[in-house]
């Protein structure tokens, strides 16, 4: 490891080394947290075939019955992904980034790796509002510590600058949160599948964001 009290690093070295900036004075290697990021969203992405359920009888109908597990799977698998994108396309913009992007990204992480679980509740007790609640409370615990993360990378680096969630619309953002929170309104008051169906439009509200 390599300590400093009173410089950063120049942009050429920091542009060829990235190293990571925490306000304590320790510097750390970028790309090792970088693939401990893509390396544990792997993982979560992969447990969650896990969780499919097999069918009764292998038949079509058989696999008809499986519909809400395929549906949560699918769901689940690429807003995991989505996410990795808006990740990827913005993490090689940036040099620095400070100690409490550190913090949210370990959050960031945490809710995620809650994934195959609340996936599973969805997929059998697709109309249960309590695990479609439970389900969206960690997409938004997911989506709000992403918008933390965001913010401290725009604190650190001088050369970016980044919105609500990186470079996406704050419009595009806050339009995403709202479909989110709607849909759970509706699934906590009146209709437990609004939950996942929020999070299925709200996809496509972000990857506008990406064309």
């Amino acid at each position: 490891m390599l300590y400093t009290t009173d410089y950063l690093l120049s942009p050429e070295l920091s542009d060829n080394i990235l190293y990571i900036y925490a306000k304590d004075g320790l510097l750390l290697n970028k790309e090792r947290m970088a693939a401990f990021t893509d390396a544990v969203l792997a993982i979560i992405m992969t447990i969650l075939v896990l969780e499919l359920e097999k069918p009764a009888t292998m038949t079509l109908a058989g696999l008809w019955d499986l519909r809400a597990n395929f549906f949560a799977y699918a769901l689940s698998f690429f807003w995991l992904g989505l996410m990795w994108l808006t990740h990827h396309n913005n993490w090689e913009k940036i040099t620095r980034v400070n100690n409490q992007a550190a913090i949210f990204t370990l959050l960031m992480l945490f809710f995620a790796s809650l994934f195959p679980y609340t996936t599973g509740l969805v997929a059998t007790n697709f109309d249960n509002s309590i695990a479609q609640s439970f389900y969206g409370i960690v997409v938004l615990a997911v989506s709000f510590s992403n918008m933390g993360l965001s913010r401290s990378i725009n604190k650190a680096n001088d050369n970016v600058q980044l919105g609500l969630l990186y470079t996406l619309p704050d419009w595009m953002v806050i339009l995403d949160i709202a479909i989110k929170v709607i849909g759970l309104i509706l699934a906590i008051t009146v209709y437990p599948p609004a939950m996942m169906y929020s999070i299925f439009i709200s996809m496509f509200v972000i990857g506008l964001g990406h064309l």
